[in-house]
């Protein structure tokens, strides 16, 4: 069950950004779920592959190098799935920003509730 609100969640909020942040665009709230998802597999999959053969560059940058690859993966999940369009790298890097933010604010709320 958390895990499907999770899940819901995150599609609401990528669908909020990329209705303010210039570049992105979402085709309605069912592509913003199928982008949850696809994202969630590509950071599953593919993320921890190329954190591994970026390590060197992310101990020179003291891990900001993630945040690249965070927006290279996000940009990367437009080309797959239909009706999410990103512009280019830099609105790839803040919108894959905003939704780390707010994942993080979700999973903190939801880690706090279960100990209430």
């Amino acid at each position: 069950m958390k895990l499907i609100l999770r899940w819901l969640l995150n599609a609401i909020a990528i669908y909020i950004i990329a209705q303010y942040l210039p570049g992105l665009s979402v085709g309605g709230f069912y592509s913003a779920l199928i982008v949850v998802f696809v994202l969630g597999l590509i950071n599953a999959v593919i993320r921890p592959i190329l954190l591994f053969f970026t390590l060197p560059i992310n101990i020179l940058t003291l891990g900001l190098f993630t945040f690249v690859i965070n927006g290279l993966l996000f940009w990367f999940a437009s080309t797959i799935v239909k009706g999410f369009e990103v512009a280019g790298f830099w609105p790839a890097f803040w919108g894959a920003l905003l939704l780390s933010i707010v994942s993080w604010v979700v999973s903190d709320i939801m880690k706090n509730r279960t100990r209430i």
